[in-house]
């Protein structure tokens, strides 16, 4: 797929508070940690790992609040980003409290603010102008409003011609929606990017069963799944079997918070490049193992 046009990522800008602890929390009492308060949201990041890829033109759809609107917008604009940034009045920005780990795994506490707050009103059909991607964060569909505007940004798109992809983010929330009817929105996207736990979870299989097993499931539901394995690399399926096995890039791993970002902005940048799947995935694993040597989620 070699694509001449924008990359438009709609979805989600928050403020992360992220604290590494390299001793394990003792409740009732303090824990030393490294502590940092930063710019992230799974759609925000994505779009900044794009730029950071070498798409010529990322554009970004998302809502914050007015506290820090300025500081968002400063930070997408250096990292090479178009945001537009819809400003609530009511809700502040989207904060993610990121407790990691020793292992550099990390444990969210998420107030969504107003980055779900996203509605049809925040649309308007010249955000497709000049657009060859659309990419939608899959937290867009786990809150009534958001939802609403990700269905109609999709159906949009689809009737111009634009191929979508989106990534499910969070199997917590998945679980919470309901996997069947996450299926039914997105249906006639492109693009599925899970990782492994989502993916089993959307096609409807127990946790013992593999990832290859998922991922060609889906794939009879999705033209292109890309399954993230974390250290294990990532799985291309297409067609109902796996096409594709990529292993990962081997990285000092300080923190993994939206290492799944940065894969998918390396693998969409690849993509409208004109990469193949397998080629575009090797790109996300080389982000993704750039993301995890650094404190929080953006390049």
């Amino acid at each position: 797929m070699t694509a001449s046009g924008a990359l438009l990522v709609i979805g989600d800008v928050v403020t992360d508070v992220v604290a590494v602890h390299p001793e394990p929390l003792t409740p009732a009492t303090d824990t030393a940690a490294r502590i940092r308060t930063l710019a992230g949201g799974a759609g925000a990041n994505a779009a900044c790992w794009a730029a950071h890829a070498g798409a010529p033109e990322v554009r970004l759809l998302a809502r914050v609040g007015t506290e820090s609107a300025r500081w968002h917008e400063q930070l997408l604009r250096e990292a090479g980003v178009r945001p537009r940034l819809v400003v609530d009045p009511a809700e502040p920005t989207g904060t993610v409290v990121v407790l990691v780990g020793k292992d550099a795994e990390r444990t969210f506490l998420t107030d969504s603010g107003a980055a779900l707050r996203l509605s049809p009103q925040d649309w308007a059909p010249a955000l497709l102008d000049g657009v060859a991607h659309l990419h939608l964060s899959g937290y867009l569909f786990f809150a009534d409003t958001s939802r609403e505007l990700a269905l109609l940004a999709l159906r949009a798109a689809r009737a111009r011609g634009v191929p979508v992809s989106v990534d499910p983010a969070s199997a917590g929330f998945l679980v919470a929606l309901g996997p069947q009817r996450f299926l039914d929105d997105v249906a006639g996207i492109g693009v599925l990017l899970p990782n492994e736990d989502e993916a089993r979870l959307l096609a409807g299989l127990p946790e013992p069963a593999g990832a290859a097993r998922a991922a060609a499931e889906l794939s009879r539901h999705v033209p292109l799944v890309v399954v993230t394995r974390g250290a294990a690399g990532a799985l291309v399926a297409e067609g109902g079997r796996v096409t594709a096995e990529v292993a990962a890039q081997t990285a000092e791993a300080l923190d993994s918070t939206g290492a799944g970002d940065a894969f998918t902005g390396g693998f969409l940048a690849a993509r409208l490049a004109g990469a193949v799947p397998a080629a575009a995935a090797e790109a996300g694993c080389r982000a993704a193992a750039q993301a995890v040597t650094r404190l929080g989620g953006r390049p």
